[in-house]
Order: structure tokens, then C-alpha cells, then sequence
């Protein structure tokens, strides 16, 4: 075995041993919309005196951690995105009313003399009794309660809190206080009458309290004198506290009340059933549209299909353990993007497949099969590695988008399919190659080549070399069908309008499930007699009903669900999703800049790899494709939300996957060929290119049928708008993609190359004017 067989060999069973290790090891942290549960998002608003910045929301967050641990609520999840929002996630709680009462009360933050200590809370459990006592926790000792004095200052006289070294020790740490002018007076006060108590004694010490909890009882130090206390307007809290402590600690007694005051923008409740439903459908989807796609591919490659699919089951390992290793977060979306990342990884096996058979088929009548086989499939895999790079940075653009631009669950579609691009790559490059390598040297693989798929013209490949069609040569007749389905599409958007949902437009949407079936015009009615006559009613997947309205608060949403549990026996919400006006202007604005955005990425890296003709043909194209999609979704009037958006782009980058594939070897052509005539040049490399655009189509197609039939309401439209992009994108290639580069290559010819340079006649990019192709003319 050479060095390069061997290298791949160790570096694919290191990726595979490790991708064991952390599938077996750790597990998927799922989103909310899987797990069910609560998701808010807050949004700090400038106060008259302090100004939301990002110090005051790193304030506010902590206030609200307190709070949020007063729910009880399991593994909750609170942290700051951006300057000014904090997202809050609240596992298992589907009254968004709980959650929204506590977050939105206003914090009191006081000061108690010490009593005493009791072994049992008293009968007030907490709540200040007629003299303005009460009896609380100790937090420094397990199972004794503090008996508390009437409050004797607010949070209102706290000036500054900090949290510093103590310099006595230079071991742990402090917090300052400093209070305003009476205030201080006040805290004087306080400590002078503890300070008259003994030693040791628990009157000697002082509470702070926030929302009904002690923070901290320190107690006041032995040079502290009786009824003088600690005056100068400031203090100490020491006791031993790490850095984290102290700083926290100093958090919540700065900012005992919001600091800033909160807006919820966004609110996203997910019913427990609904996430578990939907893990199984797509888990479902993934198995089916996996079993297929490997079906597929062993009866067109027999062999090398098995290997294929072996590769692709360690691909789906891989991908998990990827995802879970980074700590990633799995929502709805993202789970659809990890089962489409499995029908797109079938993309980069069929190019080589189909690569290494017209390898073989064209040196077969010289000398024997059997000593072509490595040859070809050697071939095969070094002259698609630019295909494969090419394709895959345009999708890899896509999602990169979806990361930065999207909120929410879609946020992890990007994150998902950015790990299936990059580990399919490793996947058909490394993996499927070791293994393929491996089949085809052994002796009886060498007398049977016939076993191993690519010595076999194909259907597709066998129709057309009978049929010989010259697809280029009508291209005006194709531009022109494309301009009528554009002007339909465009038609369907003026006429019919596109129904955006409540992530752009702002408002409430909320999905109920009855125990009893209710009809959508008797649900219209119940929902109009509680007072919402302009709320949209729908029914939506499995019988479940909608609504949809501008403005509704926690308790008018209970209203509804009271309304119509009068029509259909036990009423759960199986969704809820709140966004505010000011959120949705923002999520349509990253929207229309996420889409100029990834035009804008295509076409510049495209004119990088390829002359600004095939760039330009490439992302009008895709231009084409997202206004037909768009077009459908107008014409069928189904909704436009940041689902879609995640379709839409994914879209964008398979348009363009897919018509890479057809300029690279159309740019491989012209550099062996520079004086072939560009029209027959382009129909030779849709012609060479329509086997796999066909395979890699069918292998996508399996995965979505299934996510469409299987996925339930909340991937079926997402699933029809991969269907559609995925089926016009193949067309448009062909129809649209070739016909334009044919055209603006005849209008705007390549200069003329310079002495010594003739064979790269103006067809190949400045980047790749560099350096010379390898390998028998391929272009890396």
C-alpha cells in the first residue's frame, strides 16, 4: 500500500473511532421546539437614568436568573444576545402567564435587622406578618430560617455594589457597597443596633433580601461600635466568597430591581407532544429517506453503491457526533437540515461514481477492464474535487447566512447543514474512497468488474448517446419558457400576495389541539364570541386549529383556549408563537439582506473560480428559481416565514451546486479544447453532467418525499419548497444556466490570451490562470 492509500485509511478511522466516542458519550441538547417548553425573548428599553446598554442588560439578566429560579424550573437557560436581548428558555413550562408574571414584576430588594433563628418556618411562610416581620431561609446554614425585623432599607438607597479582592487575605473575595445620602444614614442605623448584640449572637447580624429570598446575613464585625454602626456612607460584605459569588452577588444587590426596564419582543411556547412527535417523523424520515437513497445508488452502482451507502451510514454518524461535540443546539428546523444533509451527501458519491465510468468507458476498448479499474476510479476522484469544492462552498455560503441572519430554531438549520456539507466532503472524498479502494483490489472484484457499477453505460447515459440532443442549440426557445414561468411566478406575487407569518409581520400565532373534533367555523364562531372577531381561524395538520391575530396578551390567549374548550373538550397548545412589531421589521429587513446578501456572495465567488459570463448566467438562475418557488407559495397561498427563508436558501445553494458542476467541466472542456466551438462544448458537458444531475436529483428527492409525507404540518411546507427548488434547480441548469453563459460568452467574448497562454483562451478565472491543471486536464 502506498503512502496516500495508507494516510486516508488511518485519518478515516481516526474520524470514525472519535465520532464513536462522542455518540456513545454524550447526547444531543435539543431546543425547546423538540423538548417542549417556553422560549422569551426580552429587549432592554432606556430608562430616564440609566441607559440600556450592555453592562445594564448583564445586570437585568442576573435579576432575572434569581427570578427564574424561583420557578422551580428544570435546567433553565437565560443569556444575552447582542447589546440589548435576553433569551430566556423555560423547558417544560406551557403557560407562557407564569413565566411572563415573574419576569415582568418589579424586584424589591431590602434590608432586615436579624431577630433571631428557628429551626422551621413560622405559619407567614415568607410574607411579612401585621408588624412587618417574617421568617426566611438562612442561606449559611442547611434547614434554619432567619427571624427578620420590618424592612429597614430598599434597594433604592444602593448606589454602586463591586466586587473586589479582599486585600486582607489576597485569597477571596468582597463585595463594596456604597449607599446615597440617607441611605448611608440609615445603614448606620441598622449595623449600630446589631452591633449592641453579642458576639456570635444572630442579632448581630443584617439580611438582604431580593424578591422574598436572602441573598446574604453577614454578620457586623467586632470593631464595630454599639448604636455608632459602620457610618461614611459605604460598607463591606465579606464571607468567603469566590470571584463568581462575589460578582454575582453584587449584580443582584446593584440591580435588586431591573435596572433597565424589559420588553418581551418574542414569545415561543411548543407543546411536549409536539417536539417528541416530530423527533420521531423526522427520525423516521431520515431512515426511510436514507434506505432509499441507498437502494437507489446500489442499483445504479452496484458495488461501489454498497460502499457508497456504508458511507453514508458513518456519514450520519459522524454528522451527530459533530453536532453534539460542538454542543450544538438541535431544533425542528435543524433536525430537517440534518436529514437533508443526507439526501445532499449522496452528491458528492455519484460525481465520482459517474466520473470514474466515463474514465473507464473511454479506455475499455483499448486495454483490458480489470486493469482500468483503479485507474478510473483514481481519476474519478481527482478530477471532481473542484466540482465537489465548488458546489459545496455555494451551499456552504447559504447556510453561513442562516447562522448570522436567522433567530431561533432556524438559527441551528444553518448550523446543521453546515456540518452535513463540510462532513460530506469527508465523507465521499476520504471515507468512500478508502473503502472503495479497498473493494476493487481484491481478486475477485478485479475478474468481475462488471460487479462494481461503472463499467456499465447507464440508462440515462445510453439514452442519451442514442438520442444525441442539442439542448444548447435551442436555448432561445428556453430563455423564453423561462421568462413566461417568471412573469407566472411574478403574476401569482402581484396578484395573489405573499402571507407572511408572524415573524415578519409581528403578532400571535397560536395552535390548539381539542380533545373533541371541532370545525374551523364552529372554532370561528367560539373565537369570535370571546371577543376576537378579526382573528384568522385555520385549521391546521391533524385536525388542530390556528389562530392567528395583531395583538394578544397572555391572558386573552387563555380566553381563547377557554372558548374553545367549551366546543372541543380538553384544549392543548401544541404552539404558540409571539412576536413584536418591532422584532418583525427587524427579521424581515435580515431577511431581504440575507437574500441580497447570498446573491451578492455567489456571484463574486463564482467570477473568482469562473469568468463573470458563467457568474452572472449562474446567479440569474438562481435569481429564476427562488422567484418560481417564491411564485408556488403565492399561487398556493401558503405561508412566508423564517421556515421558508431557511428553504429558500438552501435552494439558492443547490441552484447553484448544481450548475457549478456543469461550468467546471465546461471550463475542464475549453482548456483542453480552447478552439472548440463554446455551443457544442457547453451541450457535451450537459450531456456528460445529466447522469448525475439525475442521480444526485433522485437521492435529494427520496429524502424530502419522506419529510414531506412523514414530517407532519410543521415540515410540509418546508419539505414542498426543497421539493420544487430541487426540481426546477435541475431544470434550470440545463434551461436556463447554460443557455445564458452560451449567450453572454457570444456577446462578451475573452480577450485574446497572451503569447504562451493560448490554452487557457479566456475561459478559465484569474485565480486559476495561475497554475497548470493535473491529471490528464483536471482543473483543481
Amino acid at each position: 500500500m502506498s503512502r496516500a492509500p495508507m494516510w486516508r485509511a488511518i485519518v478515516a478511522l481516526g474520524v470514525i473511532a472519535a465520532a464513536l466516542f462522542f455518540a456513545l458519550t454524550q447526547s444531543a441538547r435539543l431546543g425547546l421546539d423538540l423538548r417542549g417548553g417556553t422560549q422569551i425573548v426580552l429587549e432592554t428599553k432606556d430608562s430616564p437614568i440609566v441607559e440600556a446598554d450592555p453592562e445594564s442588560t448583564q445586570r437585568a439578566l442576573e435579576v432575572l436568573r434569581q427570578r427564574i429560579d424561583a420557578l422551580g424550573v428544570s435546567e433553565p437557560s437565560l443569556y444575552r444576545s447582542g447589546q440589548q436581548r435576553i433569551f430566556v428558555e423555560l423547558p417544560g413550562v406551557q403557560d407562557p402567564r407564569e413565566a411572563a408574571e415573574v419576569i415582568g414584576r418589579t424586584a424589591q430588594l431590602t434590608v432586615h435587622p436579624v431577630q433571631g433563628v428557628t429551626d422551621k418556618q413560622d405559619e407567614n411562610k415568607g410574607k411579612p406578618a401585621g408588624d412587618g416581620s417574617r421568617t426566611l431561609a438562612d442561606p449559611d446554614q442547611k434547614g434554619a430560617f432567619l427571624k427578620l425585623g420590618p424592612t429597614a432599607l430598599t434597594g433604592e438607597g444602593v448606589k454602586d455594589a463591586e466586587a473586589v479582592l479582599d486585600q486582607q487575605t489576597m485569597s477571596g473575595w468582597m463585595v463594596n457597597l456604597a449607599f446615597h445620602g440617607q441611605a448611608g444614614k440609615d445603614w448606620a442605623r441598622i449595623t449600630g443596633a446589631a452591633a449592641c448584640a453579642p458576639q456570635g449572637a444572630p442579632e448581630r447580624r443584617v439580611a438582604i433580601v431580593l424578591d422574598g429570598k436572602v441573598l446574604s446575613a453577614p454578620g457586623v464585625n467586632a470593631d464595630v461600635a454599639c448604636k455608632v454602626g459602620i457610618s461614611g456612607g459605604s460598607t463591606q460584605i465579606t464571607g468567603g466568597f469566590g470571584r463568581e459569588e462575589a460578582r454575582e452577588l453584587a449584580a443582584l444587590v446593584k440591580g435588586g430591581a431591573l435596572p433597565v426596564p424589559v420588553e418581551v419582543v418574542e414569545q415561543r411556547t411548543v407543546g411536549p407532544t409536539l417536539g417528541a412527535d416530530a423527533i420521531a417523523a423526522s427520525t423516521q424520515a431520515a431512515i426511510i429517506g436514507l434506505a432509499l437513497t441507498g437502494l437507489f445508488i446500489l442499483v445504479v452502482y452496484r458495488l461501489l453503491g454498497a460502499m457508497a451507502t456504508i458511507a453514508l451510514a458513518l456519514y450520519s454518524l459522524i454528522s451527530y457526533a459533530a453536532l453534539v461535540a460542538l454542543g450544538a443546539t438541535l431544533t425542528l428546523p435543524g433536525l430537517a437540515g440534518f436529514v437533508l444533509a443526507i439526501g445532499m451527501a449522496v452528491d458528492a458519491n455519484v460525481l465520482v461514481f459517474e466520473r470514474a465510468r466515463e474514465e473507464y468507458l473511454g479506455v475499455r476498448a483499448l486495454k483490458s477492464a480489470s486493469a482500468h479499474l483503479d485507474k478510473s476510479l483514481r481519476t474519478g476522484f481527482g478530477k471532481t474535487w473542484s466540482a465537489v469544492v465548488d458546489s459545496n462552498v455555494t451551499t456552504l455560503l447559504a447556510s453561513g447566512l442562516l447562522f448570522f441572519f436567522a433567530t431561533g430554531p432556524v438559527k441551528g438549520f444553518g448550523v446543521t447543514l453546515s456540518i452535513g456539507v463540510l462532513v460530506s466532503m469527508i465523507s465521499a472524498l476520504v471515507i468512500t474512497r478508502v473503502i472503495a479502494d479497498f473493494a476493487i483490489r481484491r481478486r475477485f472484484v478485479r475478474n468481475r468488474p462488471g460487479l462494481t457499477g461503472i463499467t456499465s453505460t447507464g440508462r440515462v447515459r445510453a439514452w442519451l448517446a442514442h438520442r444525441k440532443p442539442r439542448l444548447v442549440h435551442h436555448r432561445r426557445r428556453w430563455l423564453g419558457l423561462s421568462a413566461l414561468l417568471i412573469v407566472v411566478a411574478v403574476a401569482g406575487i402581484g396578484l395573489r400576495g405573499l402571507d407572511f407569518g408572524v415573524e415578519f409581520t409581528g403578532g400571535r400565532l397560536v395552535e390548539y389541539s381539542t380533545s373533541r373534533p371541532v370545525d374551523v367555523d364552529t372554532a370561528r364562531a367560539a373565537v369570535t364570541d370571546a371577543g376576537f372577531p378579526r382573528a384568522v381561524v385555520q385549521e391546521s395538520g391533524n385536525g388542530d386549529i390556528s389562530v392567528r391575530t395583531g395583538e394578544l396578551s397572555n391572558d386573552q390567549q387563555h380566553t381563547i383556549r377557554t372558548a374553545l374548550a367549551n366546543e372541543g373538550g380538553e384544549v392543548t397548545v401544541e404552539r404558540d408563537e409571539l412576536i413584536g412589531p418591532s422584532l418583525g421589521d427587524e427579521l424581515r429587513r435580515h431577511a431581504l439582506i440575507a437574500l441580497g446578501i447570498a446573491v451578492a456572495a455567489q456571484l463574486i465567488y463564482l467570477s473568482v473560480r469562473f469568468r463573470w459570463t458563467f457568474a452572472a448566467a449562474a446567479v440569474s438562475a438562481m435569481v429564476h428559481d427562488v422567484l418560481l418557488v417564491v411564485g408556488l407559495f403565492a399561487w398556493l397561498g401558503k405561508p412566508v416565514d423564517s421556515v421558508f427563508l431557511a428553504a429558500l436558501l438552501t435552494v439558492i445553494g443547490y441552484s447553484v451546486n448544481d450548475t457549478v458542476v456543469v461550468f467546471d467541466r465546461v471550463r475542464e472542456a475549453r482548456h483542453r479544447e480552447p478552439a472548440a466551438d463554446l455551443e457544442a462544448t457547453a451541450n457535451k458537458a450537459v450531456i456528460q453532467t445529466l447522469p448525475r444531475t439525475v442521480n444526485t436529483g433522485m437521492g435529494a428527492l427520496f429524502i424530502l418525499a419522506a419529510l414531506a409525507v412523514l414530517g407532519g404540518d410543521s415540515l410540509a411546507d418546508f419539505s414542498v419548497a426543497l421539493i420544487a427548488g430541487v426540481v426546477i434547480g435541475m431544470a434550470s441548469t440545463v434551461f436556463t444556466a447554460v443557455p445564458i453563459a452560451v449567450q453572454l460568452e457570444g456577446s462578451h467574448p475573452a480577450p485574446p490570451a497572451r503569447p504562451g497562454r493560448s490554452e487557457d483562451n479566456g475561459a478559465r478565472s484569474p485565480l486559476e490562470r495561475r497554475g497548470r491543471a493535473r491529471d490528464s486536464g483536471a482543473v483543481v
